[in-house]
């Protein structure tokens, strides 16, 4: 058991560490359950009814957005994920920018996938061009499950070199 110059354990730095790590382990989950809920949702054969396809995709939708909401809440927050990278491994600094960035560029592209399915929704109420609205509706969501997928894997990068792997120079 290692003390610190006061005399005190460190013991619980390192298990608010491995609690911090195993609520991420826990909510990038919650995450993929979304995404995989929502490319199921997209693949959802239409011809059953567009009304129940639309709010099935609604649904899924809120969900992603709601986990993808508290992932930025828990990565960029004062006592986040990046923050705790940015203070134990500076050489990191550039994936936690690009990351935080991709944060901005799916919260706009989740966004304008909600305001579409807004949109189709009334289409489909309407009885107007369904097929337009679902072929864009599925353009646009399977862009969005691709750039999540590739931020999943530069989370993955950051998380495996922060924490597995110690390049630098000390002995």
């Amino acid at each position: 058991m290692t003390t610190t110059d006061g005399g005190r354990q460190a013991e619980p730095a390192v298990e608010s560490e491995a609690q911090h790590l195993l609520e991420l382990s826990r909510r990038r989950a919650e995450l993929l359950e979304s995404i995989n809920f929502l490319g199921h949702a997209l693949a959802a054969p239409v011809a059953s009814g567009p009304i129940r396809w639309v709010q099935n995709v609604s649904s899924a939708l809120m969900e992603l957005s709601g986990d993808f909401r508290e992932h930025v809440e828990l990565t960029e927050g004062p006592a986040g994920l990046y923050a705790r990278v940015n203070s134990a491994s500076p050489r990191l600094s550039h994936q936690v920018d690009r990351l935080i960035q991709d944060h901005k560029t799916l919260t706009g592209l989740i966004s304008d996938l909600l305001t579409l399915v807004g949109r189709a929704a009334v289409s489909f109420a309407r009885g107007d061009s369904m097929r337009s609205d679902v072929d864009e509706v599925r353009e646009r969501g399977t862009a969005l499950l691709s750039a999540l997928a590739r931020h999943r894997q530069r989370g993955s990068d950051l998380m495996y070199e922060g924490y597995s792997v110690d390049i630098g120079g000390q002995d």
